[in-house]
């Protein structure tokens, strides 16, 4: 069975030598063999250049046509794979056996769309990993109840792709989309909670709010009976707070406690919980601008 990793990206040569060192390491089942493409949307700091030393495959969007669905479609089409395997380039996956599993149970039948656990690398938010233990528990379910997924660390064959394709109008959680469409048809989603990667997201506080506002945004169509308030935000943005807390001080760990986190945590959240706010309540057609504000930070420093 051919596998074809589909990597998305932009200006991703801080960890994309680790996860392209990492895809070279895995070991595969007889009869199983992969490729691995990047789609990428103008990259200027040497991703390029890492990738085509690796033997990828490389494909190109154009800025004034990016967004995650029609670059993940474009990479697909550029793909041979039976099996079509998303990873994030600031992924790294946990260990050499993480593609194998990632991929059985659509091999096996079990499931069309599967993704997988994430973790949060050293230099994580504190915040932001317990979103992660949220989302991403160390239980799988195969096949999984509802169609909640993540691209960062996913895959779907190649049939279930090309029946549904990604919604390339969305301004994020075109995974989630297609799922959704996917089960609607009598397709099955599931969870493989021993193929994990380490997310490294390098955000700045703006970043966080416009990554949960573009997801917000998606949001509504694909769950439009979700209406977020200010009471609710407030209400959000407090439990949350008080729910980090109280878990940083409980943590014994080498690296627990509250200890130079209580800011950190308040930031994070107060951002995740005011992005969804204003995406919740943005209704107009993204214009060009939106799209730049969404997709090309302002400083070229900053990556999505």
């Amino acid at each position: 069975m051919r596998l074809s990793l589909v990597v998305r990206t932009l200006n991703e040569a801080r960890y994309l030598p680790e996860l392209l060192q990492m895809v070279a390491a895995q070991v595969l089942a007889p009869g199983f063999s992969s490729q691995t493409v990047l789609i990428d949307s103008g990259s200027t700091d040497g991703t390029l250049d890492i990738a085509q030393a690796a033997g990828c495959t490389i494909a190109h969007i154009q800025r004034e046509e990016f967004s995650f669905g029609r670059s993940l479609n474009r990479g697909c089409e550029a793909a041979s794979g039976e099996v079509l395997v998303f990873v994030s380039g600031h992924c790294v996956p946990t260990d050499a056996h993480w593609l194998q599993r990632l991929v059985q149970p659509i091999a096996s039948g079990q499931a069309a769309y599967t993704y997988g656990r994430q973790l949060g690398g050293a230099s994580s938010r504190y915040s932001e990993c317990r979103i992660f233990e949220k989302y991403y528990p160390p239980q799988s379910r195969i096949p999984q109840q509802g169609f909640f997924c993540n691209n960062a660390n996913s895959a779907i064959s190649r049939v279930a792709w090309a029946a549904h394709r990604f919604d390339e109008e969305l301004t994020g959680l075109e995974d989630m989309e297609l799922a959704k469409r996917l089960v609607a048809a009598g397709g099955k989603v599931g969870y493989v909670a021993d193929a994990g990667v380490y997310h490294h997201h390098q955000e700045s506080w703006a970043q966080v709010q416009r990554r949960f506002e573009r997801e917000a945004i998606a949001l509504q169509k694909i769950m439009p009976q979700i209406q977020v308030g200010w009471l609710d935000t407030a209400r959000y943005i407090f439990s949350s707070i008080r729910h980090d807390v109280r878990q940083a001080r409980a943590d014994r760990g080498p690296n627990g406690g509250l200890k130079g986190r209580l800011q950190e945590i308040v930031r994070y959240r107060v951002a995740q919980y005011s992005g969804s706010y204003r995406g919740n309540h943005e209704h107009r057609k993204l214009s060009r601008h939106d799209k730049d504000h969404y997709f090309y930070p302002s400083d070229p420093l900053e990556r999505l």
